[in-house]
């Protein structure tokens, strides 16, 4: 197997990702999923950042 770098942590995302995945499923919209994996990886003490779209100098 190779040496891959971030591999731990690579593994821990793909785990919340799959954790969500077969918590809900399939068919819902991205947000629903994406504020779902927030939860997961909060209570996996993952850190993330948030993507952020600005139009017109707002959050959206």
């Amino acid at each position: 197997m190779h040496n891959f770098p971030y591999k731990d942590d690579t593994y821990k995302i793909i785990g919340a990702c799959m954790a969500v995945h077969r918590e809900l499923g399939k068919g819902f919209n991205e947000i629903v999923y994406g504020d779902a994996l927030e939860i997961e990886l909060t209570d996996n003490n993952i850190n993330f950042g948030e993507d952020s779209l600005k139009y017109k100098r707002v959050i959206l």
